[in-house]
């Protein structure tokens, strides 16, 4: 690859992160600068022959047709309160005992994942209905918000999650083996952020004060039955992927129909509810995609630059292990949570780590999950915390300072589960493992 080419291409990256430092939309920023560069490097025939060809074959990407699937799924299931119920009987179990309420919060979380694939709805969701709660309680605001935020990220994780959808597709591993390996590490966060409040709250009680209830037996199994229509999707939707009855696409609308159907049976799906579902649907799908077909142009542009294969190659000769890569890239990625979303910190930073990540024999598997987590500490790290930040306008009267103080020990929860995925890829890997 002539040096000049080599040259563009890490220019337009220099002007890649100076457009989005300026806070050029990224969507807009990675086409410009992937159209422009083409056209530097092979000429105006080429550059709109890419910005004509490219956008159409990436969309008609059949796979990415589960992605509005599993967010109709999700919506819907909000909608019509299908998930109300989650929060409720996790109460009854856990409110008595230490950061009671807190804790139910997180487990809710964990149970509304599997229904939404998105951590900014989980936390949008919980914020209306957990924090009000917490805060009636005389929780510490700082512990109360923080946990619903913190909470909210579980939806990265836990299957069927968006961000594990749009990274298989990109690196073309298999969508099933991916889902099932979130799934451990996603309880593995739950059960962290659980053991840090509790903890918490044992040595300073004061911040969250004791509940005096204590439903006996039959109450708390009572309040089971209202989590049958979450564990109807979540036994339908997974049984029928993990047992080769759907693929992917099909597992999201068999899913999107089922919860439709159970809203419109249960009579509280009404035509308004449904609509507002399938407008979020279709404002999440266009957002996704609109990245997505800048991340595939930028891919293009470095492709023939030659960035790729001269990172790989440095980056392999230097390294001496995977771990060196790995450091390098964890880096990065907490560096960029600071300022970009999820989506878009992916999308923008996979042409260039997934050549290097198969150039140094990385599973490409245990790297989603590991990146995912990554992402997921971006949700709630400042200055921009996109779950802080809806956490916010749920409660106006919550300082912004306050909840990104409240998040700080479930930052340090989560940077030790990290630590562990890393260290022990098996965490992510044996789930996957027992499909080969």
């Amino acid at each position: 690859m002539p040096e000049s080419a080599l040259a563009i291409g890490f220019v337009g990256l220099g002007v890649l992160v100076a457009l989005l430092l300026l806070r050029v939309p990224i969507a807009a920023a990675l086409g410009l600068v992937a159209v422009v560069g083409v056209w530097v490097l092979v000429g105006t025939r080429a550059a709109w022959g890419l910005l004509a060809s490219i956008p159409y074959d990436f969309v008609a990407h059949w796979s990415l047709s589960s992605i509005p699937m599993f967010l109709l799924m999700g919506y819907v299931s909000h909608r019509a309160g299908l998930t109300e119920g989650l929060f409720r009987a996790a109460r009854l179990w856990f409110a008595r005992h230490p950061g009671g309420l807190a804790v139910t919060t997180v487990v809710g979380s964990a149970m509304f994942s599997a229904v939404t694939g998105s951590s900014v709805a989980c936390a949008a969701a919980m914020a209306r209905i957990a924090l009000p709660e917490m805060l009636r309680h005389r929780y510490d605001p700082a512990l109360a918000t923080g946990a619903v935020a913190a909470a909210g990220t579980i939806g990265s994780l836990i299957p069927p999650s968006i961000i594990l959808l749009i990274y298989g597709i990109f690196a073309e591993v298999p969508i099933g083996k991916l889902f099932l390996a979130g799934l451990i590490p996603g309880l593995l966060t739950a059960a962290m952020y659980i053991v840090m409040i509790i903890v918490r709250v044992r040595l300073r009680p004061a911040l969250a004060p004791a509940i005096d209830q204590r439903p006996e037996a039959g109450e708390r199994l009572a309040a089971l039955s209202d989590t049958w229509p979450v564990l109807l999707l979540i036994v339908t939707v997974f049984g029928g992927l993990f047992g080769g009855l759907f693929t992917p696409t099909e597992a999201g609308a068999v899913g999107a129909l089922l919860a439709i159907l159970l809203g419109a049976g249960r009579r509280a799906l009404k035509p308004a509810a449904l609509r507002d579902a399938v407008a979020e649907t279709l404002r999440s799908t266009a957002a996704i995609f609109i990245i997505a077909v800048g991340a595939a142009l930028l891919t293009r542009f470095l492709a023939l630059s030659g960035v790729p294969a001269f990172l790989t190659d440095n980056v392999a000769q230097a390294a001496t292990s995977g771990l060196f890569l790995v450091l390098g890239f964890s880096l990065v990625y907490l560096v960029l949570g600071m300022f970009l979303d999820p989506i878009g910190i992916m999308l923008l930073t996979l042409p260039v780590l997934l050549p290097v990540a198969k150039a140094s024999g990385l599973d490409l598997i245990w790297l989603g999950i590991v990146v995912t987590k990554y992402l997921e500490i971006g949700l709630i790290t400042p200055p921009i915390g996109l779950n802080v930040f809806v956490i916010r306008s749920a409660a106006p009267d919550i300082a912004t300072g306050t909840i990104f103080r409240g998040i700080t020990w479930f930052v340090v929860a989560d940077l030790i589960t990290v630590g562990l995925l890393i260290a022990f890829p098996q965490i992510s890997l044996w789930l996957p493992g027992l499909l080969d």
